[in-house]
């Protein structure tokens, strides 16, 4: 099934917010190429990793969207969301997904987040330290995934989870992870230690990505995936929510009623400069909230008042 791909040029310093733009408007991937590179080889290929931002002065931008999708009218939203930026030399064209899946496969090598988890393509022999018995391996499809870890929202969930493992406040327990996009997060969640997840994003394709990798990874009885209609209302000792920072703020009374009195939760998808409004925001709700930043990102956790 062909793809709608968006492409422009952007400096390192604009584009973690077009990259925070496509994000909030729909994109299902994202990739960065150095502008410099000569196409005629092979491109430098870049979904930043763990504490990584591109080095590359120049870079252009890759976002693929669904091929229904309405180029006059996702310009139109990209606009509205962020005036600030330019839009006029961005190019589209169609494309295939095999296209994509191959230069995210090739790129996309087996990662460690704190002290236990680690990330591994289906495909990919385990690493000696992803061998150890206490190690939490998850294994992904590298085909059009959202949330491969190599993200810095992503990796900032991943290495909160590992703590929560290594306090002991996983064990047992159950955990929501609202907009799942691949499942990642509520299978490492799964993998450290909680008997449960539960899954909710918006977008079908999200509930498919996460019923497939939970599978792949034999942990389909013990994670349950819905849409936000669907959802059964409850509360949780444990809830991820790496989405953008203005549905964090939308959502800010349904995420803190999923918290049960005296759990914990982590907010990201927060570009640094959005955390102190998001603070506020969650304030009469949750103690102890504190920020940790992985390059341009921002992740906050706090604890639920009883």
């Amino acid at each position: 099934m062909p793809f709608l791909e968006l492409t422009l040029r952007c400096s390192e310093s604009t584009q973690p917010r077009y990259e925070n733009a496509l994000d909030d408007v729909g994109a299902l991937a994202v990739t960065l190429l150095d502008a410099d590179a000569d196409t005629s080889n092979e491109r430098a290929i870049l979904e930043p990793g763990v504490g990584e931002t591109p080095l590359w002065n120049d870079l252009v931008l890759t976002a693929l969207f669904p091929a229904e999708t309405n180029a006059l009218a996702l310009l139109a939203a990209l606009d509205a969301f962020d005036p600030g930026l330019d839009w006029s030399d961005a190019s589209f064209r169609a494309v295939q997904d095999e296209d994509w899946e191959r230069a995210w496969l090739d790129q996309f090598q087996p990662m460690a987040f704190g002290e236990r988890t680690w990330i591994v393509p289906w495909n990919h022999d385990l690493p000696e330290a992803a061998q150890a018995d206490d190690a939490a391996v998850i294994r992904l499809d590298p085909g059009l995934a959202f949330g491969s870890g190599t993200h810095p929202t992503t990796a900032l969930c991943l290495r909160w989870l590992d703590s929560l493992a290594a306090d002991g406040v996983l064990a047992g327990q159950t955990v929501l992870d609202f907009g799942c996009g691949s499942g990642i997060l509520a299978l490492a969640a799964l993998r450290l230690g909680a008997a449960r997840a539960v899954g909710v994003d918006n977008d079908p394709q999200a509930v498919i990505a996460t019923g497939d990798n939970a599978e792949r990874n034999g942990l389909q009885d013990r994670l349950q995936v819905y849409l936000p209609a669907d959802e059964p209302p409850a509360t949780y000792p444990v809830v991820v929510a790496n989405i953008l920072a203005s549905a964090l703020d939308a959502l800010a009374d349904v995420l803190a009623a999923r918290v049960a009195a005296g759990g914990r939760i982590a907010l990201s998808g927060i570009l640094h400069g959005q955390e102190d409004e998001l603070l506020v925001r969650y304030a009469p709700w949750f103690d102890q909230l504190e920020t940790a930043q992985d390059g341009d990102w921002m992740r906050i956790t706090g604890v639920r008042r009883a």
